[in-house]
Formats: C-alpha cells, structure tokens, sequence
C-alpha cells in the first residue's frame, strides 16, 4: 500500500509500505493492505512505518488525522 506522512512543514515520508502502526484516541492500531475505508483521529506518540523490504522507520508527531482509502494511507500530523 501507498503512504504518506505530510506536517504543516514538510513531507515526512512517502513511499511503499507493508503495515504502518499509528497512535489512534483510543489507543494503536495498525493498518495493513487491503484495510478497510478509515478515517481516524491520532494523538501525540509514534508511527511506525514497516517498508516493503522489513525495515522499521519511526516518526514522531503531536497528533493529527489518518485516512485510508484504496490502498493509499495519508497522514496529516501535527509537528
């Protein structure tokens, strides 16, 4: 699936991933290919980011708003 992590300043991350772990309201939850249609708010914490080839990247933000939709992830956040 297709990510992307997007700041007020700047674009944090884009590119091919297989899961992506974000910390929702209500606590993490992961989103995975194929993942329903979503629209969540996030709060301050980590995203995790697992790219295609297994490795890990993590992103620190103050909370912001997640939508999947077709297999394409954005993330707006807060710096």
């Amino acid at each position: 699936m297709q990510l992307e992590i997007v700041t007020p300043d700047e674009k944090l991350f884009e590119g091919k991933v297989r899961h992506v772990q974000l910390p929702g309201k209500e606590g993490l939850f992961g989103i995975l290919d194929n993942h329903a249609p979503i629209v969540a708010t996030l709060v301050k914490g980590r995203i995790k980011v697992e790219v295609n080839g297994g490795d890990l990247q993590y992103f620190e933000i103050g909370g912001g708003v997640v939508e999947m939709n077709n297999n394409k992830v954005i993330v707006l956040a807060e710096n």
